[in-house]
């Protein structure tokens, strides 16, 4: 029983404790993610925000999560009813398992394997499918046309993301997150590939479907996208799922090209973790301040900008990058 118990049974019970220890502080986190982009976009626009469930209005994401919990789902005539379900599912659990190689500190990482980028890549490549589904299965050529538009979005500007990722693996020689994360002690990968890093950070507004390039969730012309047909908590899964991938591409940025849970200037008296955590609200700052001071693209701009410049951009960078790291001889993903 001792060997059963010591080989097999507390194994498997630390690492639902680990899985735990990190979706329910994310689930949380998006939660009031929604209510911060709320406030601050208040706050830049010179009005309140919520401020009338709970004090300041911090009990809002609960009244709007008991809200959706409690309306009925409808599902439409005609539509392929399993995977009309599975599609919301699918994209709130693609964003919650990719947190398993992201690392908080040295030691404190749910799968510290040694191709966790590829990893990050393949889940951040198949969120597209649980938006192809919903839009196909909803029956509503509103829906289809929002899907189409959100697969071809993802996909051009994942090709840019790539190269800009192939820039990072050759200064490091690794495709483990903690081997890139330390890498970075002397310097982080913002200052010498600061150009690199805009672009990919754009891409992945692009990537999320946010702001200026929320496209596939028109409401003018596509009365709400990919998801009009959808009420309740299917509606709340993908809300969910957005804001997930939110926080999950926030953190992936900071580990490539700021330092992961490195600390700045020197400060590690403070967690290496509470550091990335910082990193992470910083850059969904950003997120916000995006979409409260832009304008939204046009559909053949957002296209224009993948292909004809972040593209060929990246592709420069890519040549550029790794003959400097050659020649200077600091590439070990090239020795």
């Amino acid at each position: 029983m001792a060997e059963f118990w010591d080989g097999y049974l507390w194994p498997t019970v630390w690492t639902v404790i680990k899985v735990l220890a990190i979706v329910l502080p994310l689930l949380g986190g998006v939660a009031y993610l929604t209510l911060a982009e709320r406030k601050v976009i208040g706050s830049m626009h010179l009005r309140r925000g919520p401020n009338v469930v709970g004090l300041w209005g911090l009990l809002q994401p609960l009244a709007d999560g008991l809200k959706l919990f409690l309306k009925e789902i409808v599902i439409p005539t005609g539509a392929s009813r399993g995977v009309f379900i599975i599609a919301p599912m699918l994209t709130l659990i693609l964003a919650l398992i990719a947190w398993a190689v992201i690392p908080f500190s040295d030691t404190l990482v749910l799968s510290n394997i040694n191709v966790g980028v590829l990893y990050l890549f393949a889940v951040s490549g198949l969120g597209v499918y649980g938006i192809l589904m919903a839009g196909w299965a909803s029956n509503s050529k509103y829906a289809f046309l929002g899907s189409l538009r959100s697969a071809a979005q993802m996909v051009s500007y994942e090709v840019s993301m790539g190269f800009i990722i192939i820039t990072v693996l050759v200064f490091t020689g690794s495709l483990n997150l903690n081997d890139i994360v330390e890498a970075q002690r002397g310097m982080w990968y913002m200052f010498p590939l600061l150009p690199m890093a805009v672009i990919f950070f754009i891409s992945v507004l692009a990537e999320t479907n946010r702001h200026p390039f929320d496209l596939p969730e028109a409401e003018a012309e596509l009365v709400g996208g990919y998801n009009v047909e959808y009420g309740g908590m299917a509606f709340a899964l993908f809300f969910l799922g957005e804001y997930a991938n939110m926080i999950m591409m926030a953190g992936f940025t900071a580990v490539l090209f700021m330092g992961g849970w490195l600390a700045p200037f020197g400060m590690d008296f403070i967690p290496g973790p509470i550091w990335l955590i910082l990193k992470v609200c910083f850059l969904l700052f950003i997120f916000i301040w995006v979409r409260a001071a832009y304008p939204r693209y046009r559909y053949d701009q957002l296209m224009r900008l993948g292909w004809k410049v972040f593209l060929p951009t990246s592709l420069i960078g890519v040549i550029f990058y790794a003959g400097v790291a050659f020649y200077g001889g600091f590439a070990p993903g090239m020795q």
